[in-house]
């Protein structure tokens, strides 16, 4: 099958497009302007009016990737017209225009922000939660999964929307990045007394479950949520992080609210509680609707980043 992968230049991107050449698809790479990947097709700024026609043709298939995702110093005065500008009119106009080129498939990379930030001690995020993202990001993406499901019923193109936590591996950017430039740092950190529980996924297992989407018939019209399976603390996580450098951490065991309330003071909050905070999800329904399972564990992903 010829597949379009939109945002093909960026993490997941560039890792999907060798996975679908080893698998047997055709992978057409998109992108907004050139960056050099074999064969790909430029589009520029993706928004309600960009036009998908050369980029589509001959796909039966689109695995949309690409998105305006978090940024960290914003600087526009409406955060969230610019996320729906791109996230919800651009994924929306593309799906369209894909169901009007015949395509038969539409795989769209939301995020697990359309279940809200947080969960309950010993709760999970599951596919019948109800949708509550509290950022501008999170709304962007609900937005754009209704507008799909709408689409899909309307002309019959099949959706396949895949919520997944934060993802790590090698290439990872933003804060998991600099998590590891810490532990690399060999600074004390202080995290010894957080015990809260955090889904991840590697990027091998997106990229696999991915793959299992592109042509699986239970995947048609389906939302899922899925992780590496093995939930973990931030102290953990760190603990893990340092065991695959080859590296001695030490973790001061910092009461939690004593951090939230120095991170308050340095106006880190919001990342502080993250870093502090529970977010699970239930990933059962992929490991039962697709008969999936993660095909590596996180220590062993974690080997995997180049970490100099």
């Amino acid at each position: 099958m010829q597949l379009l992968v939109t945002g093909a230049n960026g993490f997941v991107g560039r890792a999907l497009l060798e996975a679908i050449k080893a698998s047997g698809h055709h992978a057409v790479p998109c992108v907004r302007n050139a960056s050099g990947i074999h064969g790909e097709r430029s589009v520029g700024s993706i928004d309600d009016s960009t036009d998908w026609s050369h980029a589509l043709k001959g796909c039966l298939g689109v695995i949309h990737l690409a998105a305006r995702v978090h940024v960290r110093h914003e600087s526009v005065v409406d955060p969230l017209h610019e996320f729906r500008k791109t996230n919800v009119a651009g994924t929306l106009n593309l799906a369209r225009q894909a169901a009007a080129a015949g395509v038969k498939r539409f795989i769209f990379l939301s995020s697990i922000k359309v279940n809200g930030e947080s969960t309950p001690v010993g709760q999970a995020f599951n596919t019948s939660s109800t949708p509550s993202p509290e950022d501008p990001y999170g709304v962007s993406k609900w937005e754009a999964e209704q507008g799909l499901q709408k689409i899909g019923a309307d002309t019959g193109m099949e959706i396949v929307i895949v919520r997944p936590p934060l993802v790590y591996g090698a290439g990872v950017k933003a804060n998991f990045s600099e998590l590891i430039r810490l532990v690399d740092k060999k600074w004390p950190l202080p995290f010894g007394a957080v015990n809260n529980r955090r889904s991840f996924i590697a990027i091998d297992n997106l990229i696999d479950f991915i793959l299992i989407c592109i042509d699986h018939r239970n995947a048609a019209g389906e939302v899922f949520l899925v992780s590496d399976g093995d939930d973990v603390s931030t102290a953990e996580l760190v603990r893990r992080i340092a065991m695959a450098q080859g590296r001695k951490v030490y973790l001061w065991p910092i009461p939690v609210q004593m951090l939230l309330t120095l991170s308050w003071l340095f106006g880190k909050r919001q990342s502080m509680a993250r870093l502090c905070g529970n977010l699970q999800l239930d990933n059962s329904k992929a490991l039962c609707l697709l008969n999936w399972q993660p095909k590596i564990k996180m220590n062993d992903a974690l080997k995997k980043i180049s970490f100099n």
